[in-house]
């Protein structure tokens, strides 16, 4: 609680002091745990660059690291032990006390705010992340819950780095800051391992045995590509049209572009993706990225990556915008 606390100071002397934003470790830091060399983390940059496809061995061995980072997620403790046993056994515990830990600092620092409300919404994400519309609902909390008795709830947790805000584009164009719309937003934890200790046992032993993320309706996926992203400094932006015609999971932006990004936990056709490409209306959007189950691909001005390259996507478009 760091972030909460440090607003209570008086007096900054200004000039001399620098802040920081800590995060749980990215995937290029698990890697780096794991024993795994720069020049070995690069070449997947290399392999997005210049779209060359992974070979078989390549795609086994970083697919399955990634899912195991998936589910540990990068809290320093839980990949502590991780590689000292080699296994997962007892980081699930670790887990469940970091999230009881979270909610006992609600308890301790959440001042002037019902504490209760802010507890209900952190427990509500996961099952918020499972519906199909992954828009946060207050009425899924509690019936008849009002926006206006969370929303002071909501922005805590977002300055407490517990849990991260994906806005709602009024209109898929650049500017992105000032393009949001108030009232209409996902929220993700900021620690997809986390995530996946929060959901019912059932699928506990499916996640952590048979790695299928693919069984909450690709919120996971989803969540750990905007964790990626924060952890890169990018925003995180959406966009869902009324009649819901044309949605997208996420928007980065270049110096010149607008990017739209599909998350795909199935091989379905990325209709919405095409139709943001291909149609004049948004002049912003040249091209788009596609993050899946799959190898480097190009076609039809669609970029496909596998899930684990995610964490270079922002070394990939300043490449990519200077060409």
């Amino acid at each position: 609680m760091l972030g909460i606390n440090y607003k209570k100071i008086h007096s900054n002397s200004v000039g001399y002091k620098t802040d920081y934003e800590m995060y749980s470790m990215d995937f290029e830091e698990f890697l780096w745990a794991k024993g795994y060399s720069q020049k070995q983390i690069d070449s997947i940059l290399s392999h997005m660059i210049g779209n060359k496809p992974f070979n078989d061995n390549e795609m086994t061995v970083f697919k399955s690291l990634f899912l195991d980072y998936c589910v540990l997620g990068g809290m320093p403790a839980v990949v502590k032990l991780y590689i000292e046993t080699g296994t997962f056994s007892g980081t699930l515990d670790i887990q469940e006390q970091i999230r009881l830990d979270y909610e006992e600092d609600v308890r301790k620092y959440a001042e002037g705010l019902d504490q209760a409300k802010i507890i209900k919404v952190y427990r509500s994400v996961p099952s918020q992340l499972a519906k199909e519309n992954k828009k946060f609902q207050f009425n899924k909390i509690e019936k008849n819950a009002r926006s206006r008795e969370y929303t002071g709830c909501i922005e805590w947790l977002v300055d407490s780095g517990i849990i991260k805000e994906c806005n709602c584009l009024q209109y898929p164009e650049l500017p992105l800051k000032g393009n949001v719309e108030e009232n209409k937003y996902k929220l993700y934890y900021s620690d997809t391992g986390l995530l996946i200790s929060a959901l019912d046992e059932e699928a506990q032993e499916d996640l952590r045995i048979n790695k299928n993320l693919g069984v909450y309706k690709g919120a996971l996926y989803e969540n750990f590509v905007a964790e990626a992203f924060v952890k890169q400094g990018l925003g995180l932006f959406y966009y869902k049209k009324e009649n819901s015609t044309l949605e997208e999971d996420f928007f980065v932006r270049t110096q010149n572009n607008l990017v739209p990004v599909e998350v795909k936990s199935n091989n379905d056709q990325s209709k919405s993706l095409s139709s943001l490409i291909q149609n004049k209306n948004y002049s912003d959007i040249s091209y788009g990225i596609k993050l899946g189950d799959f190898n480097i691909g190009h076609a039809n001005n669609i970029y496909t990556f596998p899930y684990f390259c995610v964490f270079k996507i922002k070394e990939y478009l300043k490449k990519k915008d200077c060409e």
